[in-house]
């Protein structure tokens, strides 16, 4: 997935703040995919908690108790937010490690900014 993971990270980045240009088809896309995986409580939380534990990474292992549903649904979820290019997925013997996309946010967020910078 490294590929889609590079090109929605890149999507992200090139799109000027929507107010300073109409959106492409393309860059749409992409954007709407990645807001449709953050307009999910329980990602926000996982993202959240990922983004928050010590090293900046966390095992599905331990992201299952603090939102109380099962590995398979935690999995399922953090598959999303990889596939929206906000985390990253390190595999290490039967667990799966994940880390926040340096910039993924920051680079939602200037897409978002309503202020022209100049």
């Amino acid at each position: 997935m490294a590929t889609a993971l590079h090109t929605t990270v890149e999507a992200q980045a090139c799109c000027a703040p929507l107010v300073a240009a109409p959106i492409s088809a393309p860059d749409a896309d992409a954007l709407a995919r990645t807001l449709k995986a953050l307009a999910d409580p329980t990602r926000l939380r996982l993202l959240s908690l990922v983004a928050a534990h010590d090293g900046g990474e966390a095992c599905v292992c331990d992201l299952t108790d603090p939102v109380g549903l099962s590995q398979p649904t935690v999995s399922h979820h953090l598959k999303v937010l990889v596939d929206a290019g906000l985390l990253t997925r390190d595999k290490r013997g039967v667990w799966a490690y994940y880390a926040v996309v340096p910039g993924a946010l920051d680079s939602v967020a200037a897409v978002l900014d309503t202020q022209l910078r100049r």
